[in-house]
């Protein structure tokens, strides 16, 4: 195993590559390669105040957006298998590291603006087999996930394999989303389930607030992010649904069978 305790641009004997142009970073930087062909992508712009990232396999991509707006940083530990993907957009913030996990071919996607808060699992396996005992088939294969834009995840919460999140969508305390959330809802408990639709939510906190004040102040409200909940698809923005097009010509059979759910029109 190759360890690395700094964020610059790299690449090794084994097709193994770094590819970051942005300030040299060493403080919570550990980045390990296992296995050979795989490419860790960086935004010089992506505000890193903690890394840990295993690549377990061979031909695995991670790619980080940048961090344009004022965000909590990102805090992340990411593990990446044999032939998977890990994608992380523009403007997320973590308040805590955030767990993300992609092995055995499948993807893990984030999209823009996304809110973390601390002590989050994002794992499109569960590390360990089951079986039936019956037929010795897997019982838990790994899934792909899409976390949609503009999603705030809240503390101890669990997004498992096989789920898509819509954008604009809130997942309550300690919820584990075990099936699809559609954009715009609230869900909660375990396993999570809507309780509230025809939501929005704005990052502004309301601790400083004065008792009955006026919501939202002005400029607080985002336009894009305010929608009536469609429960027969997925909200995706002409911006996300290109970079699924673009992603989607280097995944894996079931992951691009997965785009095509999620984008109709899509010919991934």
């Amino acid at each position: 195993m190759l360890q690395l305790h700094k964020l610059e641009r790299y690449k090794d004997d084994q097709g193994n590559q770094i590819v970051y142009d942005g300030e040299i970073r060493e403080e919570k930087i550990d980045i390990r390669f296992k296995g050979s062909n795989n490419t860790l992508t960086i935004s010089p712009e992506a505000d890193i105040k903690d890394l840990l990232i295993t690549f377990s396999g061979n031909n695995g991509q991670i790619e980080i957006g940048p961090t344009t707006k004022k965000r909590a940083g990102l805090r992340f530990e990411l593990r990446c298998g044999h032939e998977s993907r890990i994608w992380i957009g523009e403007n997320v913030g973590c308040a805590g590291r955030t767990f993300i996990s992609a092995v055995e071919g499948v993807s893990v996607s984030i999209g823009d603006d996304v809110m973390f808060a601390k002590n989050i699992e994002v794992r499109g396996d569960d590390t360990h087999p089951i079986y039936d005992v019956r037929t010795e088939k897997r019982m838990n294969p790994s899934q792909s996930i899409v976390v949609g834009e503009h999603v705030w995840i809240a503390k101890h919460a669990v997004v498992m394999g096989g789920v898509t999140i819509g954008n604009g969508s809130v997942i309550g305390f300690r919820s584990i989303v075990t099936s699809s959330i559609p954009n715009n809802c609230v869900a909660v408990g375990a396993p999570a389930r809507v309780v509230r639709r025809n939501i929005a939510w704005e990052r502004p906190e309301v601790v400083p607030r004065r008792p009955n004040e006026q919501y939202p102040r002005k400029g607080e409200k985002s336009p894009k992010y305010w929608n009536l909940t469609d429960e027969a698809a997925i909200l995706v923005t002409p911006r996300t649904e290109a970079r699924w097009r673009r992603l989607a010509r280097r995944l894996p059979k079931p992951v691009r069978r997965l785009a095509r759910r999620l984008l109709p029109s899509s010919g991934a």
